[in-house]
């Protein structure tokens, strides 16, 4: 199959351009399954590169460590300016367990930490993952407009926030990207913030916009939605999609990702692959086209009570626990 070329949007208000499809690099070394062989990896980067995917999405915790090793080692020689590289902090693990941190110190070890498995000067979008609710966030956004100041970070980013912490945040220093779980089994974010984002010039950067591989027939998880109770009635879901797709000659993983894109040019999918097949498959789905009667269909079959099930267990955090102390009076930030 052949690639598609990849065309770009502007993402935020503060000038960060990127592919208007990204890779998700996760996969590649963690949660699904085993790592996968390192020169195969850093292949299929170099191909998205080729294809014009130049958003590359990562954080320090898959691994935890390897996954920005693995892109520090594909981003050598003359990579690098190719390239929009986004990497995240905020969930530690320490022997195993999981804590969600934004204390300055963290924040400033974690940066300094990516900066060197990437093997990087500068990271272009540094995102919070989690927030941490114990710190008011504008001292995690203080300690993140320092690092813009230094030259480590150019642009900041939110991901699993609520509207109210983009706007205390957004007034500290301008956020460039929002990362939110969008598609067309997650939609619960366009009732407030969404369009708190559009509201205030950010970027939307929508992960697992596949539903985790539902809704490409993948793999099946561990999370709420794919457990017995729940998986036959979500299933109803993907044979709709399925029947769309099939009308639309093409497969169900392209006609969701076509519906994320034709949310607006503030919105940049970052589906994750492991296969150049089914990158090249992907990216694709740029070139495919719905009308408004399509985009009508599509979300009256997967409206808001269409999926049963959370996104995730309760043990971890999402946009809904995302409220942190207000600023006290006199603390620095």
């Amino acid at each position: 199959m052949a690639t598609t070329k990849v065309g770009r949007i502007k993402l935020g208000s503060q000038g960060l351009e990127v592919s208007a499809q990204g890779l998700g690099c996760m996969g590649m070394s963690a949660i699904y399954g085993p790592p996968k062989p390192e020169a195969d990896m850093v292949a299929l980067i170099h191909h998205a590169i080729n294809s014009g995917v130049t958003l590359l999405d990562t954080s320090d915790v898959y691994g935890p460590h390897t996954n920005e090793i693995l892109l520090g080692k594909a981003l050598k020689d003359g990579v690098r300016n190719r390239v929009e590289l986004a990497t995240k902090f905020g969930i530690h693990l320490t022997e195993g367990q999981r804590e969600i941190r934004g204390d300055p110190a963290y924040v400033r070890a974690a940066c300094e930490g990516s900066l060197k498995r990437l093997g990087v000067d500068c990271i272009d979008l540094y995102y919070q993952h989690r927030i941490d609710t114990r710190v008011p966030i504008e001292v995690t956004i203080g300690e993140l407009k320092k690092l813009v100041e230094e030259g480590k970070v150019k642009y900041i980013g939110l991901s699993e926030a609520s509207a109210s912490t983009i706007r205390r945040a957004h007034a500290v220093h301008p956020i460039t990207a929002v990362q939110l779980e969008w598609s067309l089994w997650s939609r619960d974010v366009e009732e407030e913030i969404v369009p708190t984002c559009r509201e205030l010039g950010i970027g939307i950067v929508a992960y697992s916009p596949l539903g985790r591989g539902f809704l490409s027939s993948g793999p099946k998880m561990y999370l709420p939605r794919f457990q017995p109770e729940n998986l036959k009635h979500n299933e109803r879901l993907y044979e709709q999609v399925n029947k769309i797709a099939a009308r639309k000659e093409c497969t169900p993983s392209q006609l969701a990702l076509a519906w994320i894109h034709h949310q607006g040019n503030d919105v940049c999918s970052i589906p994750g692959t492991t296969k150049i097949e089914n990158f090249n498959q992907n990216i694709a789905a740029l070139a495919l086209k719905l009308t408004p009667e399509e985009m009508a269909e599509l979300e009256s079959i997967a409206s808001a009570d269409a999926v049963k099930g959370d996104r995730y267990t309760g043990t971890f955090a999402t946009y809904h626990e995302s409220e942190t102390p207000p600023l006290s009076s006199g603390q620095p930030v």
